[in-house]
């Protein structure tokens, strides 16, 4: 499974673009003895292992894509979308900041572990290699092919790097990712300096301040562990906001918000039409609703909490107590699906310098977690396979 991630690593591909990366999961999932469907949603792999008896279905997924580095990396400047001209001469387009190759890496870990021993499956385990997560277009691309809605999982989950040691993993019950909102002010008439003011009217709707360097954001998702400090971030927005032109040469305030929880978003949405109004403008959606919040159920992100403890010890399970507010994940809708959770696995080593900051340009992961990831996320799925069985519903 290193050298699968390794190989992913090395040739990384856009959302929609993840040709080679699908052929290698399905190449492995199809030697293990799974029932294996390609081109869904894209180019993503929905893949079915039947276990020993019957019983539910439980849903994994992993997200395959890489980022586009000259605009999704969080020690970049967050003012506009454009940046230096000689940006793009020094670093590499594409790369896998994200950690998306090790989910995909754990991912086939599991379905190829639990493929040896399918004894311990009762039940049918759904694994979901999902492209386009970046854009936060492709779980909604997967689902419109109606190919889960027909396995009718009955739980769902996932993993995702973070700057946690690795041998570590995080259960955040209740909390999760924001939802965002993207939003246009245009201001007819108006030139730059209106745009200017309007754009700082907006970012004083901030409540968290964006990390400045890898330390500060290592520090800042640590704070998610504290009670006391996480009490401090219970309801945050995190705004982005740039001002550009319209085609027809009016100056625009794009914004992008990002809200927990998501029912604060018709609160900032009238905010922000009441800036628009007083500065003579008006305000557009460009993508309609705001994408949902990925929320983790409380049951059952606090059952997997007691097992993985149970099963690994106490100290390899960490708690979240508060929603990280800088990035959202559009596993959010899979989980509208079917409750469960995503868990924050540790990657990061201080020893040896392996931050494990997704979306830094110097990310870098501890391999090792690869082995821990797979371990654990094989236990939890037959755990729960046994236990969503034996109850004929699931808690939300």
């Amino acid at each position: 499974m290193i050298e699968l991630r390794r190989e992913i690593h090395r040739n990384p591909e856009l959302a929609g673009e993840e040709r080679q990366t699908a052929g290698l999961v399905a190449e492995q999932l199809r030697a293990a003895g799974l029932e294996v469907t390609t081109g869904v949603g894209g180019h993503g792999v929905l893949a079915v292992l039947d276990g020993s008896a019957d019983g539910p279905t439980v849903m994994y997924r992993a997200d395959m894509d890489a980022v586009d580095v000259r605009y999704n990396s969080l020690d970049l400047p967050r003012t506009s979308p454009v940046f230096d001209e000689g940006f793009a001469s020094r670093v590499p387009d594409v790369a896998h900041l994200c950690g998306h190759d090790l989910h995909t890496a754990i991912g086939v870990g599991v379905a190829r572990t639990l493929a040896r021993d399918s004894g311990r499956v009762r039940g049918r385990l759904a694994f979901v290699f999902q492209p386009a997560e970046e854009p936060l277009q492709g779980a909604r691309a997967v689902l419109a092919t109606g190919l889960v809605q027909k396995l009718a999982p009955r739980e769902s989950y996932a993993l995702h790097c973070a700057p946690f040691p690795a041998g570590t993993v995080t259960v955040s019950p209740g909390h999760g990712l924001p939802g965002v909102d993207n939003i246009r002010i245009v201001l007819p008439g108006g030139g730059d300096a209106a745009a200017g003011a309007v754009a700082s009217e907006v970012a004083r709707l901030n409540t968290v301040e964006f990390p400045q360097s890898v330390a500060d954001y290592q520090a800042r998702f640590r704070a998610v562990l504290d009670p006391r400090a996480a009490a401090t971030i219970q309801e945050p927005v995190s705004v982005a906001q740039w001002t550009e032109q319209a085609p027809g040469g009016q100056p625009v305030v794009s914004i992008m918000l990002k809200v927990w929880p998501q029912e604060r978003f018709p609160e900032l949405r009238a905010r922000i039409e009441e800036i628009a109004a007083r500065a003579g403008g008006h305000v557009e959606y460009p993508y309609g609703d705001a994408f949902p919040a990925m929320v983790n159920s409380v049951d059952l992100s606090t059952a997997a909490g007691r097992h993985l403890s149970a099963e690994f010890g106490p100290e390899s399970v960490l708690w979240g107590r508060a929603s990280w507010p800088h990035n959202c994940e559009d596993f959010a809708l899979f989980l509208r699906e079917a409750p469960g959770a995503m868990f924050y696995l540790g990657v990061a080593d201080a020893e040896t310098g392996m931050n494990g900051a997704p979306h830094t340009r110097d990310f870098a992961a501890d391999e090792r977690a690869i082995g821990h990831g797979v371990r654990a996320m094989a236990a939890l799925l037959t755990h729960r396979l046994h236990q969503a069985g034996a109850s004929p519903a699931t808690s939300k």
